[in-house]
């Protein structure tokens, strides 16, 4: 390490970044550093960087962005950030999707509108459609969803959809949260302390918000459209019992080395 004797600024190399992390716990203190050295543009904002992260911002916040299926996802601060286990919903809905170009697509707490932007980079001109109740996740989603374009709307669940999509849904996306609300304290503190509540707590059960989207499911799919929604493996029976109550056909698909667990209700085609 040494210093720029333009800024005084220390001028962190390597070996001096992995050391602060380490010492801030960072377990995979080697790949953040190279992660920030290649995203800081000088010296300075290495240092801001560095110290952001060693107090406890999530990486992905400190950088900006997040990977997910091979893009880059803003991040903003304060906003949900996508998993990589959540790639696995992704994975499924790609399966799901019509054959045909132009599939009509909806996000439904969409976050950093993660879900949207990779369905579009994989499919042929979908017509998206994203909504969040969290200011900020609006913002960011619109960057995140300009390239494919895709529309995000503020508000809760499905009130701000344009009514024109009822009935015409190939791939409802819905990645509800779905932490019970007494174990949100007990979440690691890059979630608990800088993501939004909204985003993470699911109720007494996990599943309240849950309810609300299937409820409604069925009048917004298209015949033969599906509805894709992450949960953890406990709640994956009682989620299925949810859907089924709603009227649409569900499966379960598991993906034990990403620990993710995603159910699919199906509208019937004769509905």
């Amino acid at each position: 390490m040494s210093t720029s004797p333009l800024s005084l600024v220390p001028v962190l190399d390597f070996p001096a970044v992995v050391g602060r992390l380490r010492t801030a716990g960072c377990v995979f203190a080697e790949d953040e550093a190279e992660l920030l050295l290649s995203t800081a543009r000088d010296p300075a904002a290495l240092e801001a960087m560095v110290a952001r992260r060693a107090a406890g911002l999530p990486l992905e916040h400190v950088l900006g962005w997040a990977e997910f299926r091979g893009l880059r996802i803003a991040v903003d601060p304060g906003v949900f950030v996508p998993r990589r286990r959540t790639e696995f919903l992704v994975e499924r809905a790609l399966a799901l999707a019509p054959a045909r170009a132009g599939a009509v697509v909806v996000d439904l707490c969409c976050g950093s509108g993660a879900l949207g932007a990779a369905l579009g980079a994989a499919l042929e001109r979908i017509a998206l459609d994203a909504t969040d109740i969290d200011p900020a996740a609006v913002r960011c989603a619109r960057r995140n969803v300009a390239a494919v374009g895709g529309r995000v709307h503020a508000g809760d669940l499905y009130g701000p959809l344009p009514g024109g999509l009822r009935g015409r849904v190939d791939l409802l996306l819905a990645n509800v949260p779905y932490v019970p609300s007494a174990q949100v304290g007990l979440l690691p503190p890059e979630a608990r302390v800088h993501e939004a509540r909204v985003a993470l707590d699911g109720g007494a059960d996990g599943l309240d918000v849950l309810r609300r989207v299937t409820a409604e499911a069925a009048g917004w799919l298209a015949p033969g459209g599906c509805l894709l929604f992450e949960t953890s493996g406990a709640q994956a029976s009682a989620a299925v019992g949810i859907v089924a109550r709603d009227g649409l056909r569900t499966t379960v698909a598991e993906c034990p080395e990403r620990d993710a667990t995603v159910v699919i209700g199906t509208r019937p085609p004769s509905r």
